[in-house]
């Protein structure tokens, strides 16, 4: 069966009983979470730093045109060139242009979401070029003919004999016996078939982070230094981004950045945080002899203004993924697209449609921790619930949630069953969980508690503590602001 948005629920229950990704997905959990608390926990002004990027996006999405010719008069005055590209369609033939005009067989890249996004692995192999992913978890997923997991660790769903075999396959000229036990040997084998490639390649496309207005450079965050070689060898260095992906000024950039690995892999600063501006100089003694950076909109200009505008604050981190419950139990090729996790359960539909991607909005417990660690403070849970009632507008729900939100706003509308039922539903609870504290099974929700368990309600409903004057413990302890009053 294909993997697309289509098939999502397919996708979904296939995932929750696969033992190898099942296996790999929790060491999502075990890894990013902590790491992530650990380097927030040891930075104190973290929360302050998150509203200055926060609000240098919303500035830059402001005065987006503004920064964008900037940016290309600062590229234009080191010596490269800006290519702007309205559609996929028109990324994709200004890049093989620039490939075909230099005369290129062999074709380095860095690790790039936006070329997933746009497909331009296969236009270029198509017109015969050779491209070879550089990035360690992107080169793993290409010999194996997949697509990226998750934006930052694209083959974190792969166990370690999953690589084995895949290198086993892929590298037939080593010798059959060679070790393979540990993680250092099967990097070492990679960094010897890559270096080859990184010394022939005519052409090295990197994405970028950061486009930076002041001075014209784009900056790239890696934890493996291949981005480097891929900018830094080749003869052209072409560089592919999105509108959204501009910054003022270097100070800006640096601001970002304080919260960025951070949230995604929880060290203070990634290995390898690099700035281009422009081809080599005269006394350079190494670097590319053309610059090129390929600006792409795909439709990312029509969201300024609405109200998913704060979607291009995203600076591709993952800490949503990483700390959804619902990705730590699928994964990311579940959900059929190039972006998987809370921010695809966004920018899918925003690409594709409602029609094709109206699924994802609705894989959220809307339980608020993709909004609460995302460094950019992106509302996602807001977001999704617009395109959940866009697809209630297009009649695309199927008849028992109808049904299901039908009894509950004829219930609703009537106080005195309301709160009859609730506490019905709460004595039922409690008895049915006695002497556990949790619901294992539970008669019309075996979806939810096939793979987790529900909480016992304590005390009674809400309605009728506060009638008592017993306010909710979260309630009181919450001040005005914080997650936990939002929640309450």
């Amino acid at each position: 069966m294909k993997i697309t948005t289509d098939t999502f629920k397919d996708n979904a229950r296939g995932a929750l009983v696969n033992p190898g990704l099942q296996q790999s997905m929790a060491g999502v959990k075990r890894y990013y979470v902590p790491a992530r608390a650990t380097a927030m926990a040891k930075l104190p002004e973290f929360d302050a730093l998150r509203d200055q990027a926060r609000d240098i996006k919303n500035h830059t999405l402001e005065h987006l045109d503004l920064y964008l010719e900037e940016f290309e008069r600062k590229v234009v005055e080191n010596g490269g060139k800006v290519h702007w590209a309205t559609t996929a369609a028109e990324a994709r033939g200004a890049i093989l242009d620039i490939c075909q005009a230099a005369g290129a067989k062999i074709i380095t890249k860095g690790k790039s979401m936006v070329s997933e996004e746009i497909a331009l692995n296969a236009h270029l192999e198509s017109a015969g070029l050779s491209v070879v992913e550089t990035d360690l978890g992107e080169y793993i997923i290409q010999l194996r003919h997949e697509t990226p997991s998750h934006i930052i660790a694209p083959a974190v769903h792969l166990t370690r004999a999953d690589v084995v075999e895949t290198f086993t396959k892929a590298h037939p000229h080593l010798p059959a016996d060679r070790p393979m036990d540990t993680p250092e040997v099967l990097v070492a084998e990679a960094r010897g078939i890559l270096r080859e490639k990184f010394l022939a390649a005519d052409v090295g496309i990197t994405g970028a982070n950061f486009l930076i207005a002041e001075t014209g450079s784009t900056v790239i965050v890696t934890n493996e230094g291949n981005g480097d070689l891929t900018q830094s060898l080749p003869k052209v260095h072409v560089v592919l981004a999105t509108i959204e992906k501009i910054v003022p000024t270097l100070e800006d950039a640096t601001a970002i950045l304080r919260v960025l690995a951070r949230s995604a892999t929880g060290q203070e600063m990634s290995n390898y945080t690099t700035f281009s501006t422009g081809p080599k100089r005269p006394d350079d003694p190494d670097g590319p002899e053309a610059f090129h950076v390929v600006i792409l909109d795909g439709g990312r200009s029509e969201l300024i203004g609405t109200e998913l505008q704060d979607s291009l604050r995203c600076i591709r981190c993952g800490a949503c993924m990483n700390h959804c419950p619902v990705y730590q139990a699928i994964g990311g090729h579940a959900y059929g697209w190039v972006y998987p996790g809370p921010i695809g359960a966004v920018m899918t539909p925003t690409h594709l449609g409602v029609e094709k991607a109206g699924h994802l909005p609705n894989a959220s417990t809307f339980c608020g921790r993709c909004e609460e660690v995302c460094p950019m403070r992106i509302p996602l849970p807001r977001m999704m619930r617009h395109f959940r009632e866009e697809e209630f507008k297009l009649g695309k729900q199927s008849g028992l949630p109808k049904l299901a939100l039908r009894l509950w706003a004829w219930a609703a509308a009537r106080p005195a069953l309301y709160h009859f039922g609730a506490r019905l539903g709460v004595g039922a609870l409690k008895v049915w969980g006695m002497g556990r504290g949790r619901l294992t099974t539970l008669p019309l929700a075996g979806g939810w508690t096939a793979h987790r368990d529900l909480a016992v309600p304590e005390g009674g409903t809400f309605q009728a503590q506060w009638a008592a004057g017993k306010r909710p413990i979260a309630a009181k302890a919450a001040s005005p602001g914080t997650s936990e009053s939002r929640a309450a």
